[in-house]
């Protein structure tokens, strides 16, 4: 096969580089959602948000998406999900199998789920920021409406070099789905604005319900899903099990879509 590719210089691929994330990033520094973190819940709110219309920036501290979706249980990449969550593996296109000794529990091949996932929030318009890591929140009148960001390796840096500056980027609502971290949810408890309850110890029949059951509007402006809400609430853990991670993100873009409504 013979191809002749169009020509372009190395300094016109990275001023195409530069011009385009600049613009996008001016864009994005005022926006009606940013969601903190980019595993299934995070990118399961915003892909729901963008299909609704919704101007939506994911902020995620790696360079890859999808924590723990992507590798599933001890780094075997089969991740599971109790019914009725595999409706939303159907609505995203991956297959699974339902496993023959537990009706109802299925399971799937979590790089193609998490694949699958993240092209969806792609398609549908989403935006995503990689190597950025939450540094503040940006407090308007006792509400959430913002945070503060840096680049991730910027915390990798010698103590002896001097400050490194973050910025802030400005929303409606910013949606944490930190995971067990609920790093957003902690900046509020740091400044005494708020409790937390911290994460309980493995139940995950009863953690899957709740935590779903309490996605919810945590403090005004901060929406909390996934295990985020796990932590803000002082609820079971759940483990590889990952149908609650996703309909808690759905349930988050729901809360937001609402409030945005108002």
């Amino acid at each position: 096969m013979t191809v002749k590719f169009a020509p372009a210089s190395e300094s016109q691929i990275t001023r195409a580089i530069v011009a385009e994330f600049a613009k996008e990033f001016e864009q994005y520094a005022k926006t009606e959602v940013i969601i903190v973190g980019g595993g299934p819940s995070g990118l399961m709110a915003g892909k729901e948000l963008a299909s609704n219309g919704v101007e939506v920036l994911i902020i995620e501290r790696n360079n890859y998406l999808g924590g723990g979706f992507w590798l599933g249980g001890v780094l075997m990449n089969k991740l599971t999900v109790r019914s009725p969550a595999e409706s939303i593996l159907d609505e995203l296109g991956v297959p699974y199998t339902e496993y023959s000794k537990v009706k109802g529990l299925y399971v799937a091949d979590a790089p193609h789920a998490c694949s699958k996932l993240i092209t969806a929030t792609c398609d549908a318009g989403a935006k995503i920021l990689n190597m950025a890591s939450l540094d503040d929140v940006v407090l308007h009148n006792e509400k959430v409406s913002g945070v503060v960001v840096n680049w991730s390796a910027v915390s990798a840096l010698p103590k002896e070099i001097a400050c490194v500056d973050p910025v802030s980027l400005e929303s409606k609502f910013v949606i944490d789905a930190t995971g067990h971290d609920a790093s957003v949810v902690k900046q509020l408890r740091e400044r005494g604005l708020l409790e937390i309850k911290g994460q309980g110890a493995m139940w995950v029949e009863r953690s899957e319900n709740l935590v779903v059951e309490h996605t919810s509007e945590f403090y005004p402006g901060l929406i909390v899903t996934g295990m985020a809400v796990s932590a803000a609430y002082g609820l079971p853990r759940m483990g590889p099990t990952f149908g609650a991670m996703l309909m808690s993100g759905k349930k988050a873009a729901e809360v937001a879509i609402e409030k945005l409504r108002v």
